[in-house]
């Protein structure tokens, strides 16, 4: 099963993500769950770097658990960064709840 966690800071902004896990919804290679989760997490990700224009903090490996993936916003960005970063964010967020409603034995989310 995939688990994504998303962190908030105490002002509600999200700060970081973390998915691991894989779905097993079907053979290795052909998983579409595992599929969606990876190309929206690593869309999310590159995203980040390219229109925020920051690298955020980024561990990953997959021999854990099936996969791990650890997202985190730095607090050395600007303002605009900062914005640029909560919506793609957000953005991830909503995708991955979608999943996980369409989903429910494969995903989980909080």
């Amino acid at each position: 099963m995939i688990q994504a966690l998303f962190n908030r800071d105490s002002d509600g902004n999200l700060v970081s993500f973390e998915v691991t896990g894989h779905a097993e919804s079907g053979p290795e290679g052909s998983d579409i769950v595992c599929a969606a989760v990876s190309a929206l997490t690593f869309g999310a990700t590159n995203s980040i770097e390219a229109l925020a224009g920051f690298q955020p903090l980024v561990d990953m490996d997959d021999a854990v658990n099936g996969g791990h993936l650890y997202v985190e916003i730095l607090q050395d960005i600007t303002g605009e960064q900062f914005h640029i970063a909560q919506i793609l964010l957000e953005s991830l967020r909503l995708s991955i709840q979608g999943i996980t409603e369409e989903y429910p034995e494969y995903v989980k989310m909080n």
